[in-house]
């Protein structure tokens, strides 16, 4: 049994392009899902099932509907989805390092 570490020696260029390429594009998908229609499962679901009409919500949350409130639509969406995506890469990071 090998006891043997892969490392990496920084980031891999092509995955940082490819969140950046996500990130950019996010707009774009949110333009998309307006011009068909698209409703998220979960919303659906509820309505479909009556869940929707007895729900209270709490909180909004910091992005609702993936936007940030006050911007252009798809400014927020590209806002949103940046600040999750660093969000998101700085936790994997926390967690990477701690199990090192």
């Amino acid at each position: 049994m090998s006891t043997e570490r892969h490392t990496t020696d920084g980031w891999d260029g092509q995955a940082l392009a490819g969140l950046g390429a996500l990130v950019v594009a996010a707009p774009v998908f949110a333009w998309a899902a307006a011009q068909v229609g698209y409703a998220e499962p979960l919303d659906v679901a509820a309505e479909m099932t009556g869940a929707s009409a007895s729900a209270l919500s709490l909180h909004a949350g910091l992005f609702p509907d993936y936007t940030v409130p006050g911007l252009d639509p798809y400014v927020g969406t590209f806002v949103s989805a940046l600040v999750g995506t660093l969000l998101c890469l700085g936790v994997a990071l926390r967690i990477g390092s701690a199990l090192e």
